[in-house]
């Protein structure tokens, strides 16, 4: 518990202290942070993600340093539409997670995601993408990793008024490939979101990032409360985020009780 109250005093303090190097347009400040709320805006981005999770395996003595890379770049493919590559690259350092594991550090399994999506919202209103997920199997300890190949179906609706910004992500990913000795995956993941924007470009989040296994009928439900403030060095924009997740439910070897999550992310508009 020290070491969490330790990451999140230090994480606030970098968050209350980035501050712009020179004046820029709040307009566009705020316009940049209502995209990032949008998976799927026509802008490129490179959000380092950091989480720290406690109270980890049956024992409830593990705990784990999660580092995610996650670019998302955009690519125009006609008038009309986008396609938006999303992926994931894990990297943890994992500690007691189950009684004998010991530590591992390295590399976990990448999740790369494209949506294709319309550039212009519905008559509505909405916003929204589909394309394929795929799981690569890349970790470098098996406890780090699946060992199996996976694909399956991806997919988002939001909706973007005013200041408010509310949708859902959501994917499956079934094994099709990998390790014979290793267990298959039949997962989903689902991503409900609400966040507000404010006109001196804060970020405030309420969401949970749910995964089902099908194979254990096991549910595992973070629920996470997140700030961001985007502001810029010289002519580059940044946004800084800092966070709070509780275990609403988890499984017997998932982590329990409270968490950390802080970042930034690179923008790089057109």
């Amino acid at each position: 518990m020290n070491r969490l109250l330790t990451l999140i005093a230090g994480a606030a303090v970098a968050l209350t202290m980035a501050t712009p190097s020179q004046a820029q347009s709040a307009g566009d400040n705020q316009e940049l942070a209502k995209k990032l709320s949008n998976p799927v805006a026509s802008l490129i981005s490179v959000p380092f993600q950091f989480n720290y999770d406690q109270n980890i395996g049956s024992e409830r003595e593990g705990d784990k340093y999660l580092l995610n890379f996650q670019p998302v770049i955009p690519v125009s493919i006609s008038d009309d539409w986008n396609m938006i590559s999303r992926t994931i690259v894990p990297i943890a350092s994992q500690h007691d997670i189950a009684p004998g594991a010991g530590s591992q550090t390295g590399l976990g399994d990448v999740t790369a995601s494209l949506f294709f999506s319309p550039k212009a919202p519905t008559s509505g209103g909405w916003i929204w993408g589909i394309g394929p997920a795929v799981l690569v199997p890349t970790a470098t300890d098996k406890l780090l990793g699946s060992g199996k190949w996976g694909a399956g179906p991806t997919a988002i609706v939001l909706r973007q008024q005013g200041a408010w910004t509310y949708g859902m992500l959501a994917n499956h990913i079934w094994s099709v490939g990998g390790q014979s000795n290793r267990t298959g995956v039949s997962s989903t993941f689902v991503q409900p979101f609400f966040s507000y924007n404010t006109p001196t470009a804060w970020t405030f989040t309420l969401q949970t990032e749910s995964t089902y296994d099908w194979k254990h009928s096991q549910w595992s439900i973070p629920i996470n409360v997140l700030a961001a403030k985007l502001v810029r060095f010289g002519k580059q924009p940044v946004q800084f985020s800092l966070g709070a997740r509780y275990w609403d439910h988890a499984t017997d070897s998932g982590p329990h009780g409270w968490a950390v999550r802080m970042g930034f992310t690179l923008l790089f508009p057109e």
